[in-house]
């Protein structure tokens, strides 16, 4: 009846605030790599489910002090910066991009190069936790295909976007596309092939419509993604009102804010995820509501790069907008959502509290603007998986079994009467990739940490 089962105490988001603890269940995986069913100790079947799959040899019991989280979702990341990532941080965004990143994202055309640098990031974000994964790539096609076929050989979940920069006047004469239509026509066809190597790919491959953003792109090559994102039902990336710098070019351009800039072109749907978001008007963010359109937050590459602290209370509570976490490798330094959790925690509570004590109390920041650590796990995983219209991110029936097992022995616990909740939260302040011993996508194992090597079978 089922593929195997695995016994283990589990935690995973009911909704933003609130999150369920699944002691000692039974998780029955299925053929198709999801979660058939969830047994409780409680439950009549519980000890013959146990019994019946030991005898097939395809059971698993989970070792003592070992936990269960659903696998992370990061929904911002730029493949080929992974190379520079833990460097080159200390320019504002657009010197940033001239000075080191555009230089370094045109050496992709060769893909040797990219082979490489592709291939090493999708093995780390495993190790880090991450399932599912949101990928700028280049502007050349050929290796951003290569970054498809790496994470299907390998088992990610990946979700993987030709870049477009095809405006002269803003990028350089090295590395852009040669002109909106080549532009199109580049994007459409990677298109086409990644939906091929979908139907080879368990956990899913997927493109995305990906405007680098909008000082990047022509208003022809805007206008025809939007048209392809709808000929073809497929996902939209961009960067959405990032920094101040940003903001304003697209306010000068358009008489507009980014959103409603977006918008025109067809560019804010249910499939869409744009990041940072910093600078949101409530108009924008009921725009974002309305479309269904998600928001990536990247709390630390926002620190460097964003110029504001993205109100994510505000977006979660007064306007429902769906929201994920992101890396942004590499404005972005760590490949961790474990980190990028505990920044986006810290990050809310500056917010509201303030920086400058030599403004006024009540003056010196945004009321209501924290979050809690039980939201910052709700977007790593199941709000990655709304802001995707997947059923991912989350211990529940139909779900993708994608998850990470936590070996919790060298966290601080001295207690075996430590309430679940209280080691909830030192596995995510405290967790470092050394403490992820298996995880896996679709029910297939893709890192185990007692293996140098794993061979994923297809």
């Amino acid at each position: 009846m089922f593929k195997f089962v695995v016994k283990g105490t589990g935690f995973s988001s009911v909704d933003p605030k609130n999150v369920e603890i699944f002691e000692e269940a039974l998780f029955c995986i299925s053929e198709s790599g999801t979660i058939a069913k969830v047994i409780l100790p409680e439950d009549e079947e519980y000890q013959s489910t146990i019994q019946a799959y030991s005898m097939k040899n395809q059971f698993q019991n989970l070792k003592k002090g070992q936990f269960i989280l659903p696998g992370f979702i990061d929904l911002h990341i730029h493949a080929p910066q992974w190379a520079q990532a833990g460097t080159a941080l200390d320019l504002p965004l657009y010197e940033w991009l001239n000075t080191y990143t555009f230089p370094l994202e045109a050496k992709f055309s060769d893909l040797v190069f990219a082979e490489q640098v592709y291939s090493d990031l999708v093995s780390q974000l495993i190790k880090n936790g991450t399932t599912t994964a949101m990928y700028f790539a280049t502007v050349h096609r050929q290796a951003s295909r290569r970054l498809a076929e790496i994470c299907s050989e390998k088992g990610q979940r990946g979700l993987v976007g030709k870049v477009v920069m095809d405006d002269p006047e803003q990028n350089p004469e090295y590395y852009r596309d040669e002109s909106p239509s080549t532009a199109l026509a580049e994007t459409e066809l990677f298109i086409q092939e990644i939906i091929e190597l979908n139907k080879r790919t368990p956990q899913g491959v997927y493109p995305v419509v990906t405007p680098r953003f909008i000082p990047s792109c022509t208003d022809a090559s805007l206008k025809g993604l939007g048209a392809l994102a709808a000929k073809y039902d497929i996902h939209i990336q961009s960067h959405c009102s990032e920094s101040d710098w940003a903001h304003d070019f697209v306010r000068k351009r358009f008489g507009k804010n980014d959103a409603f800039a977006l918008d025109d072109f067809g560019l804010m749907t249910e499939k869409s995820v744009m990041a940072h978001c910093g600078f949101l008007s409530d108009q924008d963010m009921k725009l974002f509501a309305e479309t269904g359109t998600a928001v990536a937050h990247c709390p630390i590459s926002n620190v460097y790069f964003g110029n504001a602290v993205t109100p994510i209370a505000k977006l979660l509570n007064q306007y429902q907008v769906e929201i994920g976490l992101g890396s942004d490798i590499s404005g972005g330094f760590s490949p961790s959502l474990f980190d990028n959790i505990k920044q986006a925690v810290m990050s809310s509570r500056m917010l509201e509290d303030g920086v400058d004590k030599e403004c006024c109390i009540e003056k010196r920041g945004v009321s209501n603007s924290r979050i809690s650590l039980n939201e910052a796990f709700y977007l790593a995983t199941a709000g990655g998986g709304q802001a995707l219209s997947l059923p991912i991110g989350r211990l529940a029936v139909d779900y993708a079994w994608d998850i990470q097992i936590i070996d919790s022995s060298e966290l601080p616990i001295f207690s075996k009467e430590e309430p679940l909740m209280a080691i909830f939260q030192k596995l995510l302040y405290l967790s470092r990739p050394d403490n992820i011993v298996e995880v896996w996508v679709q029910g297939r194992k893709v890192h185990d940490k007692s293996m140098k090597e794993l061979e994923v079978q297809m």
